[in-house]
Order: structure tokens, then C-alpha cells, then sequence
């Protein structure tokens, strides 16, 4: 992917990078850390993307110091 970005990149070719079969997603940053222009993305690694463990213990817990404050 970062080869393909960089030629059109060197010769300014006016073209759009899309990268496809993503799988995973380290591949959506990879493809992003690459300089790709569009990625289609399953939409099960999607909501993979916008879940994380931390995210949820933070949500919470502020959630729960509002209740308090709110009172």
C-alpha cells in the first residue's frame, strides 16, 4: 500500500488509494499511516474500532461521578 501511495505521490498522479479485504483494525491504521485515500471496512471491525476495554471503565466511572454531583 505505502509503495502504490508513494509512486502516485512522486509522479502526482490524480488518483484515489482504496484498500480493501480489511480484516482486522491494525489494518485500517496501517492503510491510514500509509496515506491511503478510502478503506472498506466490515462493519463488525468497525465496532471492533470503536470499542476498548478502557473506554468503557472511563464512561462509566464518569457516569457514575456525574450521579454524584448531580444529587
Amino acid at each position: 500500500m505505502k509503495d502504490v501511495v508513494d509512486v502516485y505521490n512522486q509522479y502526482k498522479l490524480p488518483t484515489q488509494v482504496i484498500v480493501a479485504s480489511i480484516r482486522h483494525p491494525l489494518h485500517c491504521l496501517a492503510a491510514a499511516k500509509a496515506g491511503a485515500h478510502i478503506v472498506t471496512i466490515p462493519y463488525s471491525v468497525l465496532l471492533q474500532m470503536v470499542n476498548h476495554p478502557l473506554t468503557d471503565i472511563g464512561i462509566s466511572r464518569f457516569l457514575s461521578d456525574w450521579k454524584c454531583v448531580s444529587q
